[in-house]
């Protein structure tokens, strides 16, 4: 699974042909979730508070980059990297 994003510590991953709805998996420490593109729902797994936040905080900048990401993965093609929260 290509890691898409990077940072603090949260992990972005997209899986190839993945089941719908679009969506990302996040890994912060011992926590694991999958959000979905169009509205940031957790629709599986936890993460703590602020780290969400952080993830939909990015996740809003570059919401049309992970659509495009996840048409890739629909494909069987490499995603490609999205620039970190700063």
């Amino acid at each position: 699974m290509p890691i898409i994003c990077s940072f603090y510590g949260i992990l972005i991953r997209m899986y190839f042909n993945d089941h719908e709805p679009p969506h990302f998996h996040v890994v912060y420490a011992e926590y694991k979730a999958k959000i979905t593109i169009d509205n940031f729902e957790m629709i599986s797994g936890q993460l703590p508070k602020r780290a969400f936040e952080l993830v939909c905080d990015w996740a809003e900048l570059h919401q049309h980059e992970l659509t495009h990401n996840w048409e890739l993965c629909q494909n069987k093609s490499t995603p490609l990297a999205i620039s970190p929260l700063k």
